[in-house]
């Protein structure tokens, strides 16, 4: 499996019926699995705490690092897709909605290198 080859339909049925297989559909309320995807980034920043911006890449750089930083990002993906799928989003859709959205709030024209919110352009 790799990003080019495989759907987000298809990794949402993988999270799906590895949560079935374990029964933990009574655990898993949308309450229950947003607290748990808030939880999980805080994993994933817990590795740039203290990282000066310009040194956080480097970090990637040592095999193991990478390997934890990875499955921190893989626990934030899959805690989203179980979400989608208790939520019944469709995450495409979903995005690409939000990411039309955006376009509105970030022309180019404003927001080319710009760190600026929108409502201070």
């Amino acid at each position: 499996m790799s990003d080019a080859t495989t759907t987000i339909e298809e990794m949402k049925a993988k999270v799906r019926a590895f949560s079935e297989e374990r029964e933990w559909q009574p655990y898993h309320s949308l309450k229950n699995l947003s607290m748990a995807l808030s939880i999980e980034v805080s994993e994933l920043m817990e590795h740039f705490q203290w990282v000066e911006g310009k040194d956080a890449r480097a970090l990637l750089d040592d095999e193991a690092k990478r390997t934890a930083i990875e499955e921190e990002l893989a626990d934030v993906v899959i805690y989203c897709l179980q979400f989608a799928n208790g939520a019944e989003i469709d995450l495409s859709q979903a995005i690409r909605r939000k990411m039309e959205i955006n376009a509105q709030k970030y022309p180019v024209e404003k927001a080319r290198s710009s760190s600026n919110k929108y409502d201070e352009f």
